[in-house]
């Protein structure tokens, strides 16, 4: 069985809810942030020695990565589902939003993030953040006019990886900004499967 170690306010979330829209059986392994430091337990290092999440075990081996934990569950338990054929003409958009999420787009989100928690000596850093926030939340706002999903009408893996940079764009810039993102995430957090991730895991 699929052994999923899943980190509270991590993007182990998305993994649990792909594993429910394929269907797959998985276990959840829990792990709890410091209070203090909000780092995660020292434990999650005995799994992989990042110690970081989310991380998956299945049949002894151990993937890291979202993207790299995506494509493994598509390929080995999609049948066809969440993921265009390589040959299709889809695919080249796919595998690019795939590794657009984390590659790119996180980025400054996770600088808002930091460069925030310096106060005003963060403040000279503030307009270049806000512009990469405004160039890449722009970008996908564009990307979902008249799609319900990424690709089109039907989700797939790259909707999984970019569900939460869609979710923390929310959070840091409210649900006005940006309405197709915010559209976006509704369509994603009502979905059944993700819901039921939500009350497997917590939420």
């Amino acid at each position: 069985m699929i052994e999923v170690h899943h980190l509270n306010g991590s993007r182990s979330r998305r993994i649990t809810w792909l594993l429910e829209e394929l269907g797959a059986e998985y276990q959840i392994v829990m792990h709890q942030r410091d209070k203090v430091t909000s780092l995660a337990p020292p434990e999650l290092k005995s799994i992989h020695p990042l110690g970081k999440a989310p991380v998956i075990r299945d049949n002894g081996a151990v993937i890291f990565e979202s993207g790299a934990i995506v494509e493994y569950l598509i390929r080995r338990y999609g049948k066809g589902r969440l993921a265009p054929p390589p040959e299709s003409a889809d695919y080249n958009r796919y595998i690019q939003f795939l590794h657009y999420a984390e590659g790119s787009a996180m980025l400054p989100l996770m600088l808002k993030l930091y460069v925030g928690r310096l106060g005003e000596a963060g403040a000279p850093l503030q307009p270049r953040i806000q512009s990469e926030l405004d160039n890449h939340l722009g970008f996908l706002n564009a990307e979902l006019a008249n799609r319900h999903y990424i690709l089109g009408n039907e989700l797939s893996g790259a909707d999984i990886q970019l569900s939460f940079v869609a979710q923390t764009a929310l959070r840091f810039l409210g649900r006005d900004a940006f309405p197709n993102l915010t559209a976006y995430v509704d369509r994603i957090e009502t979905r059944p499967a993700y819901q039921r991730a939500i009350t497997r895991g917590g939420a």
